[in-house]
């Protein structure tokens, strides 16, 4: 995909913000610079990338990064990595495969890209970079015709994980997938435990919330991801059940 201007969901052209994929190995880097700076200096993950201030690991050579880039200074200000399902059989599988048991999904893998590392550069959440970032997210689905997104969004574990619990706990009751597409995870947190000692009202992060909206479901339990001590919820969004609104925005069409 070539360097190009995109709608934002008001409708308006971003006059400095352009979406493309990374072309050469120096704009994949763009890529994990910035998602180190998001990752590991504001968020205090733990990366183990062979090089400085780079968030690197085995699924990056095998991925499409999507890249938002400032027009008016060339920085790369947001991001995003997809795994087709030509490559994640490349690599043998699929990143969230080490944080659930996939297995009732494995029969969907033919039409399903796996998305992730997600971010946006601190100056630029405004909402005008993700919106970019998923317009050229639906566009990929689009012409590649796949069927299903999947991935993971990230509740952070600062207080413990008791926010997550009780997000998750509230998100279950009209946000579950199918039975048949449920996953499990293979370190879980104590989710009664943790509601038990949670009263504040657990709020939504804006990844995870636009998946909601999308039309997407919650696959299971969320995981407990140490390195980036984070709860992982796994997020599936059948194409077909995309939200009317959603698809008139990010594609300029109705579902």
């Amino acid at each position: 995909m070539q360097l190009q201007q995109v709608q934002t969901p008001g409708g308006e052209p971003s006059n400095k913000l352009f979406v493309s994929y990374a072309q050469s190995t120096d704009q994949v880097e763009e890529a994990q610079r910035l998602r180190y700076q998001v990752f590991a200096e504001e968020m205090g993950a733990r990366l183990s990338g062979r090089e400085a201030g780079l968030d690197q690991d085995i699924y990056d050579p095998f991925c499409e990064h999507l890249l938002v880039r400032d027009g008016d200074t060339g920085e790369v200000v947001g991001t995003y990595r997809l795994l087709p399902p030509d490559r994640a059989k490349k690599i043998g599988g699929l990143y969230s495969a080490n944080e659930f048991d996939l297995t009732r999904l494995l029969h969907l893998s033919p039409g399903m890209v796996e998305v992730g590392r997600s971010c946006v550069h601190p100056d630029y959440r405004s909402g005008a970079v993700i919106s970019l970032l998923w317009s050229g997210l639906a566009k990929y689905m689009r012409d590649y015709g796949y069927e299903y997104l999947m991935g993971c969004a990230s509740v952070s574990m600062a207080d413990g994980g008791h926010a997550a619990a009780s997000l998750y706990n509230n998100l279950r009751v009209d946000n579950m997938s199918p039975i048949e597409w449920r996953v499990f995870p293979r370190c879980a947190l104590p989710l009664d435990k943790l509601t038990r000692e949670y009263s504040m009202p657990a709020h939504l992060p804006p990844l995870l919330k636009g998946y909601l909206q999308a039309g997407a479901y919650i696959c299971g339990d969320p995981a407990w991801d140490p390195d980036f001590n984070t709860a992982d919820f796994l997020v599936l969004l059948p194409m077909s059940k995309v939200n009317r609104r959603y698809a008139r925005h990010f594609l300029g069409t109705v579902a």
